[in-house]
């Protein structure tokens, strides 16, 4: 194998790559990456087995040359070294060449690296999946879903289906929902797709694997499609493929916990809200977050955080459109400021339906996304 290719593409597409790749397996050939140089471009793997990425650089992109192939061949290189070696590489191109099957030196500008290398051939091949199910959307769209979903997930491996993101397609309606039995945050969003009557639910992605998909996601409205099987998920990005492995288990079905009635009302600033919240936590006992909040005539509520040894935080908050009964609620803190820091409205709405019910904050301007809490008892 012996390629020349355009540095910062090459470096782009390896960092991406290595994204898939863990140190902590137990499969020696999965610390590498597999690098493929054929006539039409070079192809680059990783995986850890739950994460698989694969990109393709071709030879010419536009007008554009990428690489020059002198020969075909491939090698498994250890990714860790190999990615930090080729962004610190200092010249304009970069130049791979493989002598004999297990040792590939690496040049560029005055720089020369060997490294030792892995058989190519005991790297395990990508799934083949079947497209029936498929449909796209903009890929700052899918960032933003991920965002303001992915925070949600539980980190507790007590009930593995709950570490993922729930996707199910209804009517042309995409609805993600992450859950860790505290708190809730759903987003819809229409598809495209091109079967009308495209459908599918408790297709669960595990968190990780959104977090590493967020990070090589564009801020672009270029369409990805998005391919849903048996127990993988492909996402197709241009040139790059994303695969993860679907979570097993159950879902459990989180439509019926929303109330969609309420006995208490109001709208607040979000950033207000926020802020208010960031302030009561500075008292609170670190392990629960426990904040109160409690409606006061005059379009009032009052938050209030209290510790025992510390001491005790009161601040009035004005909101609008307040309705209903007296409340007084206490929940964590915490996680309401998590979903408010992913709220892009500058007003929300918070809908009660009792001291020990679960309560529903939402944007006022659009019905996109909502999340749930669980309040707490405080005796």
């Amino acid at each position: 194998m012996h390629f020349v290719i355009e540095r910062n593409r090459f470096v782009h597409d390896v960092q991406n790559v290595a994204k898939a790749v863990s140190s902590r397996t137990t499969i020696p050939i999965l610390t590498g990456m597999k690098l493929v140089a054929t006539n039409e471009g070079v192809t680059l793997t990783g995986s850890d087995s739950d994460i698989s990425i694969e990109t393709f650089i071709p030879v010419e992109e536009g007008d554009l040359q990428l690489v020059d192939i002198k020969q075909e061949g491939s090698i498994v290189l250890q990714a860790r070294f190999f990615a930090e070696i080729v962004k610190k590489l200092p010249g304009e191109q970069i130049e791979i060449s493989v002598l004999d099957q297990l040792s590939a030196t690496i040049r560029s500008g005055a720089s020369v690296f060997t490294l030792n290398g892995l058989d190519p051939e005991e790297y395990p091949r990508l799934p083949q999946l079947e497209e029936d199910l498929m449909f796209k959307l903009p890929q700052d769209m899918l960032k933003n879903i991920i965002r303001q979903t992915v925070f949600a997930v539980s980190t507790q491996e007590t009930r593995p289906v709950l570490t993922g993101v729930n996707l199910e397609i209804e009517n042309g309606e995409l609805i993600c929902t992450a859950t860790d039995s505290r708190r809730l945050a759903m987003r819809t969003s229409t598809v495209e797709r091109n079967d009308q009557e495209l459908s599918f639910k408790n297709v669960v992605i595990p968190g990780k694997s959104l977090t590493e998909l967020s990070r090589i996601l564009e801020e672009n409205d270029e369409l990805i499609e998005i391919v849903v099987t048996e127990n993988q998920i492909l996402f197709k990005l241009g040139h790059t493929m994303f695969f993860s492995r679907l979570l097993d288990g159950k879902y459990p079905v989180t439509s019926s916990m929303i109330p969609t009635q309420s006995k208490t009302s109001f709208s607040v600033q979000t950033k207000s809200l926020l802020q208010t919240l960031e302030r009561a936590l500075l008292l609170s006992d670190g392990k629960n977050n426990v904040v109160t909040l409690k409606t006061l005539p005059d379009q009032q509520i009052e938050i209030t955080s209290v510790s025992p040894e510390i001491g005790k935080v009161t601040e009035d908050l004005t909101t609008s459109e307040q309705e209903g009964e007296e409340m007084r609620i206490s929940f964590n803190g915490k996680i309401v400021i998590d979903a408010l820091k992913v709220i892009d409205s500058e007003k929300v709405n918070i809908m009660f339906t009792g001291a020990m019910s679960a309560f529903v904050l939402r944007p006022t301007d659009h019905k996109h996304y909502l999340h749930l809490f669980s309040p707490v008892r405080t005796y």
